[in-house]
Order: C-alpha cells, then sequence, then structure tokens
C-alpha cells in the first residue's frame, strides 16, 4: 500500500505534522485530515461558529475537489464541539453543503480545538471506482 499525499492551496497548510488528506493506492478510499475555521488566504480564523463552520465546510469541499471528488462522495464525518450546544447551527450549515443520502456522522464534545477553534471536521471519502 502507497499513501499518496492531497494537497491543494485553496484549504489551509497543516499547522503540523500531518497532510491534508491521504489517499490509499489501488483504492478508492480518502481520508481527510481535521478541518477548523482557518482562511486559507490568510491563515486567520473566522470570527463565531457560524461563520468557522462554513469556513470548514469550504476547506473540506477544496481538499475532497483536489482527491478527485466532492463533499457529496463523504461517506463518514467526525464533527467536534467546543460547545455542544451550537449542534444545530452547525447542523444547519453542513445541511447546506451536503445533498441526501448524508454521511453517517459522529457529533463530540471537546475541551479545546487548535487555534482557540469551535468547531473542526474530519472524514473519510469514497471515490468511485
Amino acid at each position: 500500500m502507497k499513501k499518496n499525499v492531497v494537497q491543494t492551496n485553496d484549504a489551509p497548510r497543516p499547522i503540523g505534522p500531518y497532510s491534508q488528506a491521504i489517499r490509499v493506492s489501488g483504492g478508492v478510499t480518502v481520508y481527510l485530515s481535521g478541518q477548523i475555521g482557518l482562511n486559507p488566504a490568510t491563515m486567520e480564523m473566522a470570527t463565531g461558529v457560524e461563520e468557522q463552520a462554513q469556513q470548514v465546510f469550504s476547506n473540506l469541499k477544496a481538499v475532497a475537489a483536489t482527491s478527485g471528488g466532492s463533499l457529496n462522495d463523504i461517506v463518514k464525518l467526525n464533527v467536534y464541539l467546543t460547545d455542544l450546544s451550537n449542534f444545530e447551527k452547525v447542523n444547519t450549515i453542513m445541511a447546506t453543503h451536503f445533498d441526501a443520502p448524508y454521511p453517517a456522522r459522529a457529533a463530540i464534545g471537546v475541551a479545546a480545538l487548535p487555534r482557540g477553534g469551535l468547531v473542526e471536521v474530519d472524514g473519510v471519502l469514497v471515490l468511485a471506482e
């Protein structure tokens, strides 16, 4: 098995020792690293949970496109929230970025996220064979 790095300037550059995504060679699976609400042009955090959620899904969309897919190819998402009372706000924004059938998903409350983020999302994308 060979791991192929997926990298785009349309999503924030990694802020640690990780790749934006890894596509497994010989397969159709892409593992998307967690995205927070960083603007890729400025590397500044969006303000507020709704703006951060919009940026998160824009970032994931860019990485998915560079991988050869789209958000609708995502089969599994993990959503990390520093305040679970923001669950409905993130749900509403997520619904504008995906079509049914929606991916499987977990929503997890966490104490903190990098750069003071309020929401982070990672996922698994499966491309057409």
